[in-house]
C-alpha cells in the first residue's frame, strides 16, 4: 500500500488526514476523490476503511505553499490473515493522530466487495471502479423492506426491473432458469403500466408473466372489509353518516348469512359472497319505511295494501315494497320509520356505483361463463394475484386505468388479501414446525400516490393496510419495495421499517433530508453526493450490503416502457394526423 498521509484530526464522524506533499496528490489523483477509499493504521493490527467526503486544498503561511487535507468517514475495518481479507463494517477505534495513511490496494477492495456464501446477489459494479462488482447478502436484502427512491428521470423503474430481473436470472432477453420453474414470487402495483415490457420474453424461453388490467382483474366487493366497504359507498363527512354504517353493516351481515347458511361466526369482515343489490334493496326500503301505528295491529312496518311486514329484514332484502302512506286517522295511522328520508344520497350514491361500468371489476366481476364469483370461488381469486393460474414468478397489476377514486381502495384490498393469505399460510407451516417456503414481495410503485405521509380519509385505507405489511410482513414471508419519487411525502412509517435502501438521483432538498434522517448515523454525509448521481448511478445503503457504496447498474435488457418522449424531435417531424375514433373509442371502453 501507499502511504500519502496522517491522521491530524480524528472525531467519532469524521477524520481528517493531511497529505504528505502536492506531488502525492498529483500523483494519486484519480483515487483521491470523493466516495473512493482510504486505509488507516489504528495502532492495533488492524486497518480502518474510510470513505472520502471531501478534499480541500489550503494555502499555507509559507508563500506559495499548497497543502492538501481529505475528510473521509469511517465505515469498517478488516485485517491481513492467512486466509485473505477480513473485513467487518462498523465497530471502529478512532485513530490517534499522525497514524499513517494509505491508499487501499486493488486485491483489498475486490476482497471486500467479491462474492461469497454471504454477499452473493449482484447489485451491479462500483461506480467509481467498474472492474469491481458489487454484491449484497440477498437474504438480508430481500427478506427486507426495501426502498427504492429518485427523481424523476433517475432510472428508477430500470432500477427496480433490474433487479428483478436479476432474482429471475433474465439477462439479454434470455431466461436462465428456462429449464426449471423457480418459486420466486413478485407482486407489482404498476401504476403507469410500465413493467410489462420488462418481463415479456419470447415463448421459446418458457418465462411466464401474469399480467392483471382492468379488464382482467377479478376483485369482487365482497372480499372488502368494513373499513373498504364503507371508503366505497359511505361518505364520512356526512351528517348521518353514523346511521348509514350501522344500517349498511346490518344489511351485508344478513346478506352474508342468507348466502352462505352453512358457515357459522360470520360477521361484517368475513370473506364471503353477499348480494350488494339487495344491500342497496334493503337501505332503499329503510330509507321509504312507514310504521303502522293503529293499536290494532303490531307496530311494524305496513304495506301501501295495509299488511303489515312481519319479518321485515328478510323482506327488505329481497323485494322492492311499496309502503303505506302516512296518516293520522285512528283507523289507517302511520307514520314514518325512523331512517324514512335520512338516505336520499346514500341510496343516490349506491346507485351511481353500482351503475358505473368503471367500477365493474369491483362490483359486478364475471367469470367466464358469465356467473358471479361466489365464496367457492375465493381459491381461484387467491391464485388469480398470487401468480398460480399460470405458474408465473412475476404478477403485474396495471392500475393505470383504475379511477382514482377508488384507487386507494383497490391497493388497500389486494395488499390485504395478499397479507391474509402470507398470514394463515405461515400460520399452517408453523402448526407443523415449519417456516414459510413460499415468500413474497410486493413492489409499490409510485408509492407516494396512495400511502402518503399526509392525506384526507380517501388515502385511509391504503396505508392502514400497507403500513401494516410493512410492520408485521416479514415475520409471514411478505416483504416491500417501496419506489418513489418523493420519498418526504411517504409514510414515514413505512420507510421507517425499511433495511435496505437504493438511492438515485434526488435533487429535492426535502427528499434528501428525509433520506439522510433514515439512513445510519456514519452513512449521512453520503447524502451529499446524491444531486450529482448519473442516470442509473445509485447509493444503496443497508443491512445486506458489506459497506455503503455509489453503485453503477446495468440496463435492464428488455426494458420497461418508462423513458421519456423526445419531444424535440417529435416536434421536428411532420405534421402526424389522428385516428380521434380510436382514441375516443378506447376511451369509451367499447
Amino acid at each position: 500500500m501507499i502511504e500519502i498521509g496522517k491522521v491530524i484530526n480524528s472525531t467519532p464522524g469524521t477524520i481528517q488526514v493531511l497529505l504528505n506533499s502536492i506531488e502525492v496528490f498529483d500523483q494519486n489523483k484519480t483515487k483521491i476523490k470523493v466516495s473512493k477509499y482510504l486505509s488507516i493504521e489504528d495502532g492495533n493490527d488492524l486497518y480502518i476503511l474510510a470513505s472520502i467526503q471531501n478534499v480541500c486544498a489550503v494555502q499555507s503561511k509559507e508563500a506559495n505553499t499548497i497543502n492538501y487535507t481529505v475528510s473521509c468517514t469511517p465505515i469498517g475495518c478488516y485485517s491481513e490473515t492467512d486466509d485473505g481479507i477480513s473485513f467487518r463494517q462498523g465497530g471502529v477505534n478512532l485513530p490517534s493522530p499522525t497514524e499513517p495513511v494509505y491508499l487501499p490496494d486493488d486485491d483489498v477492495i475486490n476482497a471486500i466487495f467479491s462474492s461469497n456464501d454471504n454477499f452473493s446477489f449482484q447489485i451491479g459494479s462500483l461506480s467509481n471502479n467498474n472492474a469491481v462488482n458489487y454484491f449484497v447478502d440477498g437474504n438480508k436484502f430481500f427478506g427486507k423492506h426495501i426502498a427504492v427512491v429518485g427523481s424523476t428521470g433517475s432510472g428508477k423503474s430500470c432500477a427496480v426491473a433490474r433487479l428483478l430481473q436479476n432474482i429471475m436470472k433474465i439477462n439479454d432477453g434470455h431466461n436462465e432458469n428456462a429449464d426449471s420453474l423457480k418459486n420466486s414470487h413478485v407482486i407489482i402495483f404498476d401504476i403507469h403500466s410500465e413493467y410489462q415490457s420488462a418481463f415479456k420474453l419470447a415463448t421459446e424461453e418458457n418465462f411466464s408473466v401474469n399480467c392483471l388490467d382492468v379488464e382482467k382483474l377479478c376483485l369482487p366487493y365482497w372480499l372488502m372489509n368494513s373499513q373498504e366497504l364503507e371508503a366505497l359507498f359511505i361518505e364520512s363527512n356526512e351528517m348521518n353518516s353514523h346511521n348509514q354504517i350501522s344500517q349498511f353493516k346490518k344489511a351485508v351481515i344478513l346478506s352474508k348469512e342468507k348466502h352462505n347458511p352453512t358457515m357459522e361466526h360470520i360477521n361484517y369482515d368475513t370473506p364471503v359472497y353477499f348480494d350488494i343489490s339487495e344491500v342497496y334493496r334493503y337501505i332503499k326500503n329503510k330509507n321509504g319505511e312507514v310504521i303502522n301505528k293503529n293499536e290494532t295491529l303490531p307496530h311494524l312496518p305496513k304495506r301501501s295494501d295495509g299488511t303489515i311486514i312481519n319479518d321485515a329484514d328478510n323482506v327488505y332484502l329481497n323485494d322492492d315494497v311499496t309502503f303505506a302512506a302516512t296518516s293520522t286517522a285512528k283507523e289507517s295511522k302511520a307514520s314514518n320509520g325512523p331512517y324514512n328520508g335520512e338516505f336520499e344520497r346514500f341510496v343516490t350514491r349506491l346507485e351511481t356505483k353500482l351503475s358505473d361500468k368503471r367500477l365493474k371489476f369491483i362490483t359486478a366481476p364475471k367469470k367466464e361463463s358469465g356467473e358471479e364469483f361466489k365464496t367457492e370461488d375465493f381459491d381461484v381469486i387467491l391464485q388469480q394475484f398470487l401468480g398460480y393460474i399460470d405458474k408465473s414468478n412475476v404478477t403485474i397489476i396495471d392500475l393505470s386505468a383504475i379511477p382514482f377514486e377508488v384507487l386507494s381502495i383497490v391497493i388497500s384490498l389486494l395488499s390485504r388479501v395478499i397479507f391474509d393469505f402470507a398470514f394463515h399460510y405461515s400460520k399452517l407451516r408453523h402448526t407443523s414446525g415449519l417456516v414459510n417456503d413460499i415468500p413474497f414481495m410486493l413492489v409499490c410503485e409510485e408509492a407516494h400516490n396512495y400511502i402518503p405521509k399526509n392525506g384526507g380519509a380517501e388515502y385511509n385505507a391504503s396505508r392502514h393496510s400497507i403500513e401494516r405489511i410493512a410492520k408485521e410482513g416479514r415475520k409471514y414471508g411478505l416483504n416491500l419495495m417501496v419506489v418513489s419519487q418523493r420519498p418526504s411525502e411517504v409514510s414515514e412509517t413505512i420507510f421507517s421499517q425499511c433495511n435496505n435502501f437504493i438511492v438515485l438521483k434526488l435533487t429535492n432538498v426535502n427528499d434528501q433530508n428525509c433520506i439522510k434522517n433514515l439512513l445510519p448515523d456514519n452513512n449521512s454525509s453520503l447524502v451529499d453526493t446524491l444531486p450529482t448521481l448519473a442516470a442509473g448511478e445509485c447509493l444503496v445503503v443497508g443491512d445486506a450490503v458489506p459497506l455503503p457504496a455509489v453503485v453503477k447498474m446495468s440496463m435492464p435488457n428488455p426494458a420497461p416502457s418508462s423513458s421519456n418522449v423526445n419531444v424535440y424531435d417529435e416536434w421536428n417531424k411532420d405534421w402526424i394526423n389522428i385516428a380521434f375514433e380510436e382514441v375516443i373509442k378506447r376511451w369509451r371502453k367499447e
